[in-house]
């Protein structure tokens, strides 16, 4: 008898305490529920969710300080922070982590919220802050997005919460953007947002931009995720540039949001199936990517091509 797979246990995690009136944890629960529910050809449940807030800051948090030594496979930290959302010791222990083959998604937003993901070791220097750590092309040092007044750059403005905007796949399509039901086999949408991060794929990381956007206000294009493959470096990791890319109300804005926040929603993604499918497809696949799971399925495709057993691409 077949013994029925381990589920990849998941660790959602935002860098602030709960909070309702901002942007805790709760406010991820539609992601949440889509990893939940997934399921193998065979009917078994893919993944174990634990989502969670970091405790007040200033002290190491008991989960993501020790989560070195903890069984979780993959770590999504939602850096929904002002730049103290992480100590030295989570930071550390993050890194040791993703070094020992875990995998990590680390997304952040505009300006510099989320800045306290600098010092993680390979994916922090992918993210840049207009306080910590700026782009070093100096020459996108600037405003892009000229609605929301009181937030500076970076604020790439890809589009309306609750819409969504065509996306550019960079080079050869990476695992985290195949979808065999695209026509293109890849996705071609993912949620927009006013004014997004700013990414880039540090040197001496085995890592590339894999997916831009273009402004809507300015035309310019703009890094929506780096790819950090598994060596020597650690575990698979991609860096996002906004964590609205996953966030219930860029979903749905029925979902609701913090009051802070003032730019008028769209609905685009829940009148465009596809927009919507190809947002839950990239979850989904940054999930197996990042436990190792989708590259295993790939090697096993590309061993039987070459083996004669099926026709290679």
């Amino acid at each position: 008898m077949n013994q029925q797979p381990e589920p990849k246990k998941i660790l959602l995690q935002t860098t602030i305490p709960t909070t309702e009136d901002d942007w805790s944890i709760a406010r991820f629960s539609s992601l949440a529920a889509l990893l939940r529910d997934a399921r193998d050809e065979s009917g078994n449940t893919l993944y174990e969710v634990t989502a969670r807030d970091r405790d007040p800051p200033g002290r190491p948090d008991p989960v993501l300080s020790t989560i070195d030594g903890s069984d979780f496979d993959e770590l999504w930290l939602f850096a929904v922070d002002t730049g103290n959302g992480l100590t030295e010791e989570d930071c550390a222990a993050i890194s040791r982590f993703r070094k020992n083959g875990g995998g990590l998604l680390v997304t952040r937003d505009h300006m510099d919220l989320g800045s306290s993901v600098c010092t993680l070791g390979g994916v922090g220097k992918a993210h840049y802050f207009h306080s910590k750590q700026p782009d070093p092309d100096v020459s996108r040092r600037k405003r892009d997005d000229p609605y929301t007044a009181d937030i500076d750059w970076p604020n790439f403005h890809s589009g309306a919460n609750g819409d969504f905007q065509e996306i550019e796949v960079v080079g050869e399509a990476h695992p985290v953007l195949a979808n065999e039901r695209s026509p293109m086999g890849s996705i071609h949408f993912l949620p927009s947002h006013p004014h997004e991060g700013d990414i880039g794929a540090p040197k001496g990381e085995d890592a590339r931009v894999i997916v831009k956007g273009k402004s809507k206000a300015t035309g310019v294009d703009f890094n929506i995720a780096v790819a950090f493959e598994p060596g020597k470096h650690g575990g698979a990791a991609i860096a996002e540039s906004t964590f609205h890319h996953f966030a219930d109300y860029n979903w749905d804005p029925q979902a609701g949001c913090p009051s802070f926040v003032s730019e008028k929603p769209g609905d685009g993604l829940l009148r465009v199936p596809q927009a919507m499918a190809d947002t839950h497809c990239y979850a989904l696949n940054i999930a197996s990517w990042l436990s190792g799971a989708l590259r295993t399925q790939q090697k096993t495709t590309r061993a039987a091509a070459l083996a004669g057993a099926i026709p290679a691409d």
